[in-house]
């Protein structure tokens, strides 16, 4: 039995079934997304097959998802689960994004008003003393997250020939780090076995160092992974600095992220941090 074709619509037909406009469907072709099945070549008219009415639809969900033109290209190019896996990995970002734009938000309220920073849970810690492998560089705050990222992997690869990690990685900064002072920063890794860690430092001395860090006390502040985000995590650390002074304390040495959480798996709104510095 022949197959009966479906009739074409024409464009404005096609852009009342899909709620799409003509000149966003012109858009869309151009750009690849929603080719229509047939152009007149004397008229220049476009003509569209019923079943890319589904397709229509699904690129105008995705913008209103404010999806990139481009990345609505990748999920259409999917099936399943690997474009719902694209849609998420989207949205997730975007998830991200918003929950550093609130933080910032409100630390630009507490600026721009004068008022002081929002209230942070503070407390003390002690921490032992520590063996650590560590990286120093002098970077600006733009460069801060990528070379962290980047420092912490390579010290913990290098712990794991070490007896493995003996505590949280955390960063000092021993000068500020800004858009325009560049530090230096410092990435710490503790490792177990300081024997094994005095050799791997004498083998590979151009990129780590090996350093004692005696026990100490620590104020602190637990932060979110949406908060870890300059220039509002230094409010963070003016909270910190404020409470020792208050407290009749006096501190140490420099001050410090420590990263306790895993950065990749965690959440906006996971802990993530402390921003601390060493007192008594």
């Amino acid at each position: 039995m022949a197959t009966v074709e479906s009739p074409l619509l024409s464009i404005g037909a096609f852009a009342r079934r899909t709620r799409l406009s003509p000149k966003a469907l012109r858009l869309y072709d151009r750009l690849g997304l929603l080719a229509p099945d047939h152009v007149d070549e004397a008229t220049g008219y476009r003509w569209y097959r019923d079943d890319q009415v589904e397709r229509a639809r699904l690129v105008a969900l995705l913008r209103r998802l404010d999806m990139p033109l481009e990345r609505i290209g990748r999920v259409l190019e999917l099936q399943g689960e690997r474009a719902a896996r694209e849609v998420a990995d989207y949205w997730a970002a975007v998830e991200a994004r918003t929950a550093r734009q609130r933080s910032l938000a409100a630390h630009l309220r507490d600026r721009l008003s004068g008022r002081r920073p929002r209230m942070y849970d503070i407390n003390i810690r002690e921490v032992g003393e520590q063996t650590v492998l560590t990286e120093r560089r002098h970077l600006l705050a733009d460069d801060l997250p990528m070379w962290i990222s980047a420092a912490l992997g390579r010290l913990e690869a290098a712990a794991a020939a070490c007896g493995d990690t003996a505590g949280p990685a955390f960063v000092l900064y021993h000068a500020e780090v800004s858009e325009e002072s560049d530090g230096p920063a410092e990435a710490c890794v503790p490792v177990a076995d300081r024997a094994a860690a005095e050799k791997y430092a004498a083998a590979h001395s151009r990129e780590v160092s090996l350093r004692h860090e005696p026990a100490h006390r620590l104020a602190y502040t637990r932060l979110t992974k949406a908060q870890v985000v300059h220039p509002q995590i230094t409010s963070a650390f003016d909270a910190v600095e404020r409470w020792t002074s208050d407290e009749g304390l006096t501190v140490t040495g420099p001050c410090r992220e420590v990263y306790f959480a895993d950065w990749c798996a965690a959440g906006p709104e996971d802990e993530v941090c402390d921003v601390a510095f060493p007192v008594k």
